[in-house]
């Protein structure tokens, strides 16, 4: 038994752009339908969706025959809870609300064993290391874990150069909606002030060397971060898409009135 290798970090490293999906219908035949589509990473949304440890370990296990690379968020950059995730399998984990360099730091300790960090060493228990098949474990899972750190608030966007020049951030990702919201302009994350503050964001995160991660489902402005040269973008998110799907079906055969209209940005 090898150790998987992280591929979506790889890609990273590579500079190679990778399109994703956000999931949050928190089960695994639909994440599994999900990966079957072909996106390169799909986004396990434990913060907003009605996620918890065993329905995020049914996810992992339904992806992983597939090309798709599963992203882990968990609701807190709590250590104990990303000892957890990692023990089940994630090796990415997107933090969200980070706001300074030291919290950054702390979770890069959360998700190295000791002696560069304080991930608790259970792995005879953990499904991560196939229950100590995988030799020397131990030894190289470090190698392979991947550190996401979202900025979404003007604090965060304050302290970014700091941020983003923690060593063991691999990423940064910047969170449209929360981040307007913090800027006076809830719920238009394409407000021009806010699209500046992103724009300028994904330019500091490039200077210090990360890999930089946005989500949109608007496909123009999607395309423009690619553009900007942001790495993994996520252009949609499952619920939207499945209620929309349903609007739009049922809109065909019901008067406008009596189905409701598709709302949010995403």
């Amino acid at each position: 038994m090898q150790l998987p290798i992280n591929i979506f970090k790889q890609r990273l490293t590579c500079g190679d752009p990778q399109i994703g999906l956000w999931l949050g219908l928190a089960n695994a035949y639909c994440s599994e339908l999900a990966a079957n589509a072909g996106f390169d990473w799909l986004l396990l949304d434990g913060e907003h969706a009605p996620n918890d440890l065993p329905g995020l370990l049914g996810q992992l296990q339904a992806i992983a025959p597939y090309a798709s690379q599963a992203v882990v968020r968990p609701p807190i950059g709590d250590t104990t809870l990303i000892k957890q995730l990692l023990d089940i399998g994630a090796q990415t984990l997107l933090v969200p609300m980070v706001d300074s360099a030291g919290q950054a730091e702390q979770l890069v300790r959360a998700m190295r064993y000791p002696p560069l960090g304080v991930r608790g060493v259970g792995s005879a228990l953990a499904r991560a290391s196939r229950w100590n098949s995988i030799p020397d474990y131990l030894h190289h899972a470090d190698e392979q874990m991947c550190l996401l750190v979202q900025i979404e608030n003007v604090e965060g966007l304050a302290n970014l150069d700091a941020i983003a020049a923690v060593e063991g951030v691999d990423g940064v990702f910047i969170g449209p909606m929360d981040l307007s919201a913090s800027m006076g302009h809830r719920g238009n994350p394409g407000h021009p002030d806010v699209q500046w503050a992103i724009e300028d964001a994904i330019t500091r995160i490039k200077r210090a060397g990360k890999a930089v991660g946005i989500l949109s489902a608007d496909e123009i402005l999607a395309r423009r971060y690619l553009e900007l040269g942001c790495l993994f973008v996520a252009v949609g998110v499952d619920t939207t898409v499945l209620m929309r799907g349903l609007q739009t079906l049922a809109g065909k055969f019901k008067t406008i009135a009596e189905v409701s209209a598709p709302g949010g940005v995403y």
